[in-house]
């Protein structure tokens, strides 16, 4: 199994998609609540954590929620922190760590209904894009994986949803096709070529919106438990006029908007390739909000 057969892959929606129709693109980071982002000077000296929002958002449109991935979200902490931002700010919120690597067998359910009720003020403001379920490497396609999967998406089947898986093994026709059927988003990742990890891919399984991920390319570091190690690289001019040319623009002719998001958060490296990314999309004539 190869990225080539994947890269020659076109879904039936995207056939159905003409050239001629603007994909608006949303640039942003995975969290923006980083204490060295201080240090760093991204944010001004003395900044607190409470108040990093209203400045992030000076900078971008939209951000990746991953609080909600460590703890469930309540409404009223979402509702408090979504007026700190502007009235057409966007968010995308990580599903909690209990629906997806810790599962709780017995009562998963119960926590899928908190984290819907949780995350509602920014369904009632319009401003969710995608819930992210973000599934660990050792969720593998298996049947009992498949079955819980399935069940996972009926209980939030009406909520915008994206998948970034992190095994290869979900890189198949059957996955995309089943994606495209219920118009859930395959997340498109960079990150290190290291083996059994999900390849980095442009396939598209929804018309309304295609999600990318910047993890960085730290190979030494991806394993090591570390996440300053982890998250730590910088991307070059090079590498990310690599990504537009051979994979965001091809799923922006298939889609209508696009969220790309940058996870290399260490010494504010994430808002720096973000701002990168935004000017060498902007040169090559893209719609960037």
């Amino acid at each position: 199994m190869t990225c080539d057969f994947f890269k020659k892959m076109e879904t039936t929606s995207a056939k159905n998609q003409r050239k001629d129709h603007s994909c608006r693109l949303f640039v942003g980071t995975s969290g923006y609540s980083y204490t060295d982002w201080v240090d760093a000077q991204f944010y001004p000296s003395g900044t607190k954590s409470g108040n990093m929002l209203p400045l992030y958002a000076r900078h971008f449109s939209i951000t990746e929620l991953n609080y909600t991935w460590y703890q469930m979200p309540r409404a009223e902490a979402i509702e408090r922190q979504r007026r700190k931002s502007p009235k057409n700010f966007l968010f995308t919120a990580k599903l909690t760590r209990s629906l997806t690597h810790d599962i709780d067998n017995q009562h998963w359910s119960e926590h899928a209904r908190s984290y819907r009720d949780g995350v509602a003020p920014l369904v009632q403001a319009g401003q969710l894009v995608a819930i992210l379920i973000q599934l660990p490497p050792s969720f593998g396609y298996t049947p009992p994986n498949r079955k819980y999967l399935a069940n996972l998406l009926d209980a939030l089947y009406d909520l915008p949803l994206a998948i970034e898986f992190r095994h290869v093994s979900w890189a198949n026709d059957r996955v995309f096709a089943e994606l495209e059927r219920r118009r859930v988003t395959l997340v498109s990742v960079d990150e290190p070529g290291l083996k059994g990890l999900f390849p980095a891919l442009d396939v598209v399984t929804n018309s309304d919106l295609f999600y990318v991920r910047f993890h960085g390319r730290n190979a030494k570091g991806w394993r090591s438990g570390n996440m300053q190690l982890q998250f730590d690289y910088s991307y070059s001019d090079d590498e990310l006029n690599e990504w537009i040319e051979n994979k965001i623009e091809p799923m922006c002719k298939q889609t209508v908007r696009g969220v790309l998001f940058f996870n290399n958060h260490v010494r504010a490296q994430a808002p720096a390739n973000a701002h990168q990314l935004v000017i060498l999309m902007k040169e090559r004539g893209l719609t960037v909000a």
